[in-house]
């Protein structure tokens, strides 16, 4: 559970940014869960005018995100302050500090578990509108499928291969001299000769694609910034991956670096 919800706070500010810049909504937040006791903890703000929310502790049942936790079901009030959908000791800071008015939050659910909980909201007493919300479930379904792949074992040392562990290892170092040792280590062991990436030719997108790979973005957010969908992201590294003739973008951003081409 540590895990998904690290990755998950990692995640989160990206896709904050993204879900800003694609609906419009002024403030968006969000944060990760834990289970002893069960609880929400808000810790990425994106538009707020102050740090009242960050750290904010929210249990089930409590306000529109434990409403969130019980139910793991998204939920939307076009009225924060009047509502009666909703209990209301957050208003101090939702409505006083914040000035929220209508605000939606969802579950970022990985497996079975609610592992955190993705907001918007806005400030001009106008209804959040369903095109808003079906985007926010598209970034949250996404980061939740984006730490699944993190946390996912590598399918081609499914088989406890040790000479293929050996020459994905030999793949993905920097260090020049160690790749070499490594090199003859898995030579001697009866390993074919890793494959070279040169005189390999790459699409700028796929260049482009790989470069934001190597700062540690995932799909979504290079989708984002390279203004494509995630499946295209995929489609582009999955070609720059054959051509480079390894089995991972770690591994293809290491060839495509020692051939010049980053």
């Amino acid at each position: 559970m540590d895990d998904v919800t690290d990755w998950i706070d990692r995640l989160l500010p990206e896709r904050l940014r993204w879900l800003a810049r694609s609906t419009g909504i002024p403030v968006v937040f969000g944060g990760t869960t834990s289970t002893t006791p069960q609880r929400l903890v808000i810790g990425r703000l994106r538009g707020t005018y102050g740090a009242g929310l960050r750290g904010l502790e929210v249990r089930p049942g409590s306000g529109l995100g434990g409403r969130v936790l019980r139910d793991r079901a998204a939920h939307c009030v076009n009225d924060y302050a009047r509502t009666a959908d909703i209990t209301h000791e957050y208003d101090p800071i939702v409505v006083r500090q914040e000035r929220l008015t209508s605000v939606f939050a969802l579950p970022i659910t990985v497996g079975n578990a609610v592992c955190g909980v993705l907001y918007g909201a806005s400030r001009d007493h106008r209804p959040v509108g369903d095109r808003a919300v079906r985007t926010a479930e598209v970034a949250a379904t996404q980061l939740a499928r984006d730490v699944e792949e993190r946390l996912r074992p590598d399918p081609e040392l499914a088989d406890g291969d040790p000479l293929a562990e050996l020459a994905a290892v030999i793949a993905e170092t920097g260090d020049e001299a160690l790749r070499a040792r490594l090199t003859r280590i898995h030579r001697q062991l009866g390993g074919r000769e890793p494959s070279t990436s040169r005189g390999v030719t790459l699409a700028p997108r796929e260049i482009e694609a790989l470069r934001l790979v190597e700062i540690g973005a995932s799909n979504v957010e290079i989708a984002a910034r390279l203004g494509l969908s995630p499946q295209t992201v995929k489609t582009y590294l999955r070609n720059a991956t054959r051509k480079l003739a390894v089995r991972n973008r770690t591994a293809a951003v290491h060839e495509a670096r020692t051939a010049g081409l980053l």
